[in-house]
């Protein structure tokens, strides 16, 4: 019997766990189990573990140690991120500034901090999903005490003009906070030259484990802690360190961050092939996001006609594996937030496709995908009611 084909491009959800990575953590499972806070042999052998990882993931980012916290995962570090300058700086202001297409571990944690008092102003994107910071400055008030835009976007892959924001933020003394857990080692990230006073990261996206992540501290940032507890973590987020998780996260940063330059141009060669491939040979596609500014590994259709479910499950069928947006909503069947930002139209947000690269992404797969899509898609057209008026992008 012939082995079924699986192919696996859905990397923004999460990548798998690298050898090495694995490797690299057994040891602290059974022969080095110590707590990090202990002060015997078996501790300090932790401690020294964590210290590692923590120097290896700053200096990635240009960043001083003692300013990475670990969390348990990019939504942790978001939610300690907004809501721990929101409480610590409440007594100088209320108002916080955001984008309408952040992940919804940001999104969400705004709507929580509204029923609270807080007020959040939603800054729309363009056509191809990037923040004008003209907007950003525009809506900055006297009690604006945190602006929060993504590096770049897990749905569509756009990248944002950080370094532009981070300036408008510093000139008017306002705290910045990015998520750039899609961005972590596959873009170049420099916290100095982005002027971000806070960065949230995740291991699972790089080929590390799942359930680990971080969170860079500028010092002299005011944040409140979440949890509450012991010294942990410099005092900002108690609890014992998942030593494991934290030494495989260092090991697949070292990893990922030696080879991104080189990585980051073969994966943009697959997906342009893509991408070109795609747009020629399927009538009623559209690429969603920046043609050129976006993630090395990003590539998001719309196809009018096609519902994204149905596409999903069909290219399953045939062993591919991609979504229709962030796997944090692939439960749910409405349209996608961020695609209704670019366009409001239901109908098009609804037959999306992202296919997302990654290390172990061969060429020859992307050959297949190329191949089987456009039968897919007509196959999909053929047995889907027409909707009336819908028949151009």
């Amino acid at each position: 019997m012939q082995k079924k084909k699986r192919i696996y491009l859905d990397y923004a959800a999460t990548a798998p766990v690298r050898k090495e990575v694995v490797k690299e953590m057994l040891p602290y499972f059974s022969d080095k189990f110590g707590n990090p806070s202990s002060l015997h042999s078996f501790g300090l052998e932790a401690k020294a573990a964590v210290s590692n990882a923590r120097k290896t993931i700053a200096d990635v980012i240009n960043a001083e140690e003692d300013e990475i916290i670990f969390t348990s995962g990019g939504t942790e570090s978001d939610n300690l991120a907004i809501k721990g300058v929101a409480y610590a700086n409440k007594d100088k202001g209320n108002h916080i500034i955001t984008s309408k297409i952040e992940h919804h571990a940001v999104l969400n944690t705004m709507k929580e901090l509204e029923k609270e008092g807080f007020k959040v102003t939603y800054i729309p994107v363009d056509k191809y999903g990037q923040v004008n910071p003209k907007d950003v400055e525009n809506a900055i008030t006297d009690d604006t005490i945190l602006i929060s835009i993504m590096h770049a976007n897990n749905e569509i892959g756009t990248i944002q003009p950080i370094s532009q924001i981070g300036k408008i933020a510093k000139k008017n003394d306002v705290i910045f906070h990015t998520d750039a857990v899609q961005s972590f080692c596959h873009l170049p990230i420099d916290v100095d030259k982005f002027n971000v006073d806070l960065l949230s990261i995740s291991s699972h996206k790089i080929g590390g484990p799942k359930g680990v992540g971080a969170l860079y501290v500028r010092k002299g940032t005011r944040i409140k802690p979440l949890f509450h507890g012991g010294p942990h973590e410099f005092n900002k987020r108690a609890g014992t360190e998942n030593v494991s998780g934290i030494v495989g996260f260092g090991k697949a940063a070292e990893i990922a961050s030696k080879e991104m330059k080189k990585e980051s141009v073969r994966l943009a060669r697959l997906r342009d092939r893509l991408i070109k491939s795609v747009l020629s040979s399927i009538p009623g596609v559209r690429l969603n996001g920046h043609p050129k500014n976006r993630l090395p590994n990003n590539v998001n259709f719309g196809f009018i006609g096609v519902e994204g479910e149905a596409l999903l499950l069909m290219l399953d069928s045939l062993g591919v594996a991609a979504s229709t947006g962030s796997a944090c909503s692939s439960h749910d069947l409405s349209p996608s937030h961020v695609l209704l930002a670019l366009d409001p139209d239901p109908v098009k947000a609804h037959g999306s496709l992202r296919i997302t690269l990654g290390h172990e992404t061969k060429e020859e797969e992307i050959d297949y995908v190329i191949k089987i899509l456009p039968g897919v898609v007509e196959k999909i057209r053929k047995i889907t009611p027409r909707i009336e008026g819908v028949t151009t992008i």
